[in-house]
């Protein structure tokens, strides 16, 4: 099926090639449009059914991820979301994920970002796309530092871990030699 020439969807995970997931009202519904790397999609969801949809399928919950948000940086108002820190599928939200307008962004397709006029944003990706949001620049800016931050702790506690798990290793391929 097509809604003014996009693919329609019934259900989408986030991946390392997912934009940003907008709202998209049809009919007094609200889906969400997805704008991937490679094109952009129609999804009979909700942006936040599709950030909680893919929290699941990568094995957590949006509230664990919530509150491992909260753990890791003390954020709990507008939190970011690290839906897969592995594969570094990072995404922050420009309100309140509750407000029906709130737009999902994924941190690593954020190239630059400039105010617009009436308190707005536009953002451009890595591809050359871009969008105008309905946030401030400086509520846009903070959003991204603090998902910045989040994803800078998550990789240092990843590459501690792994550092240490190398060091035991070493150990005991010295004490068998």
């Amino acid at each position: 099926m097509k809604v003014n020439e996009f693919i329609v969807l019934e259900h989408f995970v986030v991946s390392r090639y997912t934009m940003a997931i907008l709202p998209y009202f049809v009919n007094g519904d609200v889906y969400a449009k997805v704008i991937e790397e490679d094109g952009e999609y129609i999804i009979k969801q909700t942006p936040i059914d599709i950030i909680k949809h893919s929290c699941d399928y990568y094995g957590s919950s949006f509230q664990g991820r919530k509150e491992g948000t909260k753990a890791v940086i003390g954020i709990t108002h507008k939190a970011p979301i690290a839906i897969e820190p592995a594969n570094e599928i990072y995404v922050f939200p420009t309100a309140s994920p509750r407000d029906s307008r709130c737009v999902w962004l994924s941190h690593m397709h954020v190239y630059r970002y400039e105010p617009a006029k009436h308190e707005r944003t536009v953002v451009y990706f890595r591809n050359g796309k871009n969008v105008c949001l309905d946030v401030s620049y400086k509520s846009f800016v903070n959003q991204l530092y603090r998902t910045a931050q989040l994803r800078t702790k998550l990789s240092e506690r990843m590459e501690a871990r792994e550092r240490k798990l190398q060091y035991i290793f070493r150990m005991q391929q010295e004490k068998q030699i």
